[in-house]
């Protein structure tokens, strides 16, 4: 199959079966398009869409989302996860602002060099926002390629991962390279998926070296499997009046970095002493709640949520770190870790009728 050859009838199937009403596909809004880019990292299309026209009507420009407050901006991603990814968006909306007048760079270069952004990312921007050939190799596109060509190997080693690049860069037109750009990325979203893969609706079927072998979900190699390891944490929703628990801000960087949440005490701890010695507060009635495990791509947390009250109302926090008392009946714009936000939830249960 010639590489023009691909191109040509890759975009005669996204004519007639890609997607063209997702909400960031305005040919030339870069900024949509660098949100979308982000948003989708890990994520699927259909969880991003409702995050995303929040998140554009809330920082309608890059300026908008310059200017924004942290806080703010981690509100708005609350939910959706990875979180250095909203650190990045915000970082890299200030550098925007302050280096290109708030316009997204057009060069190559530049783009690249914003936090958040490594090499497809950037060309996949380009290509969409401003038609400019550059290759891209996301999760999507990795797969398509690994069976096109049969290529073994798990792509997160170097040498596959070059490998697959060369493929891309030789099968990217010098035409229509923004539907291009989609097209390749929806093949392998909705037909060349990764467990059932539709390869009679595909049209490289015939030309497909895995789908010629019988077994296409034999590529791409998987990463090899290790086990997780578990941490465990104390979680406590400390509770001053009704609906009023404590949060702390987590360090800038790290797990869940500038998030709110609540305060954490290793296991085997007395809490009532520590809540005292740590937070200066007198706590009592505690209430142990079953343990929640998140996952997190390194290791597992499994969250052992402890309920207690403040006795004395007028006492005041150790201020060792940012914290604030947070009411889900009238919330703070405060960026929650997932978890976090369930177990106020579930301890407000007023506010789910």
């Amino acid at each position: 199959m010639q590489d023009k050859t691909f191109s040509l009838r890759l975009l005669d199937w996204f004519d007639q079966h890609g997607r063209h009403d997702l909400p960031w596909q305005q040919r030339g809004n870069a900024y949509f398009t660098w949100l979308s880019e982000i948003m989708l990292q890990q994520t699927q299309v259909a969880t991003v869409i409702p995050y995303f026209e929040r998140f554009t009507d809330m920082f309608p420009t890059i300026n908008h989302l310059a200017a924004a407050p942290l806080d703010a901006v981690l509100h708005q991603w609350t939910g959706l996860g990875y979180y250095a990814r909203a650190r990045n968006l915000h970082k890299a909306a200030q550098i925007i602002a302050a280096q290109h007048h708030g316009q997204f760079p057009t060069v190559f270069d530049d783009v690249l060099a914003l936090p958040g952004i490594g090499r497809s990312t950037a060309g996949a921007i380009l290509a969409q926002a401003f038609g400019q050939r550059h290759p891209i190799l996301d999760g999507n596109v990795k797969r398509v390629l690994a069976r096109l060509y049969a290529i073994e190997g798990w792509p997160g080693k170097k040498a596959v991962e070059n490998q697959l690049w060369q493929c891309a860069q030789a099968l990217t037109p010098d035409d229509r390279v923004a539907d291009y750009t989609q097209a390749i990325m929806d093949l392998g979203a909705t037909l060349c998926t990764s467990r059932k893969p539709d390869c009679p609706a595909c049209p490289f079927q015939a030309d497909c070296r895995a789908c010629q072998q019988g077994e296409p979900t034999a590529y791409p190699s998987p990463k090899p499997k290790k086990t997780l390891p578990v941490k465990t944490t104390y979680m406590l929703l400390v509770e001053k009046s009704e609906n009023e628990f404590l949060l702390q801000q987590r360090p800038p960087t790290g797990i869940w970095g500038s998030l709110w949440s609540l305060p954490e005490c290793p296991l085997e701890t007395d809490i009532a002493n520590w809540c005292h010695e740590t937070l200066g507060l007198q706590v009592d009635q505690l209430r142990h709640d079953e343990v929640m495990r998140h996952t997190f791509s390194h290791f597992h947390l499994d969250i052992h949520p402890v309920r207690a009250c403040v006795k004395d109302h007028t006492s005041r926090v150790m201020e060792s770190v940012p914290t604030v008392w947070y009411n889900s009946r009238q919330p703070d714009v405060l960026g929650l870790p997932a978890p976090v936000k369930l177990l106020l939830e579930r301890h407000q249960p007023a506010l789910i009728e």
